[in-house]
């Protein structure tokens, strides 16, 4: 089980990488592109989900490639990545921090670092991150 504090950790291990705030929520960006970030959900979200069951535990928002990476990843049926319709045609998927574990959500995070690098930092540093 992941905390936001182990989001904290491998986010800031990565290259340049910040910590911030958005919206009193802690965040992490590279290069000023947020990567990262705590998405608890909204009333207007909750009242969204209907019948079915809204997830529980913290919630973080990763970004990814583009929209065809965000189908891949959801079609991969890894337990705890999901998205909302708030979603809907933006790049990151939802990820419950109390199912996925440090592997998973390291490979998240670098993925999502590499999306928003810069590219020539995300090229200097793309071998070395995917291999470590």
């Amino acid at each position: 089980m992941a905390t936001y504090d182990d989001v904290a950790r491998l986010a800031l291990a990565l290259p340049e990488t910040a910590e911030g705030l958005t919206r009193e929520h802690r965040a992490w960006s590279v290069a000023g592109k947020k990567l990262a970030w705590e998405r608890p959900f909204s009333k207007a979200d909750i009242k969204r989900f209907g019948d079915e069951p809204v997830p529980v535990g913290p919630i973080l928002a990763v970004m990814v490639e583009d929209l065809g990476e965000k189908e891949a990843v959801l079609a991969e049926g890894r337990a705890g990545y999901f998205t909302i319709s708030h979603f809907d045609g933006f790049s990151a998927v939802l990820v419950r921090l109390d199912v996925v574990d440090d592997a998973d959500l390291r490979e998240s995070l670098v993925d999502a670092w590499l999306a928003q690098a810069p590219s020539a930092l995300a090229a200097e540093h793309a071998a070395r991150l995917r291999g470590a």
